[in-house]
């Protein structure tokens, strides 16, 4: 099934509906106003919405404001969302006007200084790299701004980091197949198996989404796969998801290095809670891994789960170290914008339908608690415990903010 059935479908049911009905049905009291601005952060080719997602929003009455341009490196021209019912808008502060907005990157300080008060800022959050001001910043402006990557669906799940995690899944062993191919002067070995060949072996450290997904596409080729994790939950939950036994471990250094020495690739996909990622792969560790073999460290944007590894980017996405290609590109589903911003559409489509069926996103917060575990700040008023602790800044908890309204 295409990766945009879900939005498209529910686009043409709006579509088919009789004009006079969906006025009778549309309170325009609920109409929402979206902006979506073209992305300026290095190398991120995503944007939020595509334009089926747009189709659907428009067919229920709101009003859609696209930056010229913000579809490009997705490969969605202006005219395609300019035929799904958008407002194609050349001012990029026109676009910062609107009532919410809906990004993938965080916004820049001079994005922010474009936005208005009390507006509703839908974007990830990347908490390792944000510095205080840039709250600061937001909580002048009395924003309510919600975090993609901490918002939870009803079964508790985190949907846009497992649809990322799944992306990154899947790309990260293909790109390992790619460098150790002759084409990018690698040794020459397809990652998998042929009859009569031994396999290409894989390690990959993190059971989470991301290592799920990996593990996923290395055993699909053929590979022999090893997964590490300190959860015995998550390796679990991996081995009984996959419905079928490989080789798993809690992360002890001599375990995991016997098994990095005859690696042809090895997968960093540790998520931390919180903070930096733990180096789990030290530096001599490195040096024992065999000469032309593959480290793609997918946790780069938390600091990196090889001692080794240096952020890099699309443009020169690898460098080598003790023999060893190192690929360390923090933003891996950029690489497939266009499916990744599918997967975000899928989400968030939905849930500003739901947010004008209630009269807008605060309503919305108050019925949905998944969504509010994405609020880290609320009319200008932290509400998370660990943003307020690292940077001293009073926060209070976001359910009694909402029982005051």
């Amino acid at each position: 099934m295409s990766t945009t059935d879900p939005v498209k479908n529910l686009s043409q049911e709006a579509a088919r509906q009789p004009k006079e009905q969906l006025e009778a049905v549309i309170n325009r009291d609920n109409q929402l106003a979206i902006g979506i601005p073209r992305e300026t952060s290095f190398q991120e080719k995503r944007v939020a919405l595509a334009p089926e997602a747009v189709a659907l929003l428009t067919n229920n009455g709101h009003k859609v404001k696209v930056e010229t341009g913000a579809g490009m490196d997705a490969n969605f021209s202006d005219r395609q969302y300019s035929e799904a019912g958008a407002e194609i808008i050349e001012n990029t502060r026109e676009v910062y006007q609107c009532e919410i907005l809906l990004k993938v990157e965080p916004p820049s300080a001079e994005e922010i200084d474009m936005m208005q008060r009390k507006q509703i800022l839908i974007s990830a959050l990347q908490l390792s790299i944000q510095p205080e001001h840039f709250l600061r910043k937001l909580m002048d402006k009395r924003i309510t701004a919600i975090a993609w990557d901490y918002v939870m669906d009803e079964d508790g799940n985190l949907p846009v980091v497992n649809a990322m995690g799944e992306i990154a899944g899947n790309t990260s062993i293909l790109i390992a197949s790619e460098y150790l191919s002759n084409y990018n002067q690698g040794v020459g070995t397809m990652l998998g198996g042929i009859t009569g060949v031994k396999p290409s072996e894989v390690v990959i450290i993190g059971a989470g989404s991301v290592g799920e997904y990996a593990t996923r596409a290395a055993l699909g080729l053929g590979s022999l796969v090893k997964v590490f994790d300190n959860s015995t939950y998550r390796l679990r939950r991996l081995q009984n998801s996959l419905g079928s036994r490989l080789f798993t471990s809690t992360i002890q250094p001599k375990v995991l290095l016997n098994a990095l020495k005859t690696a042809d690739v090895a997968i960093g996909a540790i998520k931390a809670p919180h903070g930096r990622t733990p180096c789990v792969v030290q530096e001599n560790m490195v040096r024992e891994m065999k000469e032309g073999s593959i480290i793609v460290d997918v946790s780069i944007d938390q600091g990196g789960v090889f001692e080794t590894s240096e952020v890099t980017n699309h443009d020169f996405p690898t460098f080598k170290k003790h023999g060893i290609i190192h690929y360390c590109v923090p933003n891996i589903a950029s690489r497939v914008s266009r499916t990744a911003s599918y997967a975000l559409s899928n989400i968030f489509a939905p849930v500003l339908v739901n947010a004008g069926r209630e009269a807008g996103v605060e309503n919305l917060l108050k019925k949905h608690r998944g969504l509010r575990k994405g609020v880290y700040i609320f009319n200008g008023t932290l509400t998370n415990e660990f943003l307020g602790e690292s940077y001293n800044i009073p926060y209070k908890d976001l359910d009694l903010l909402m029982s005051a309204l």
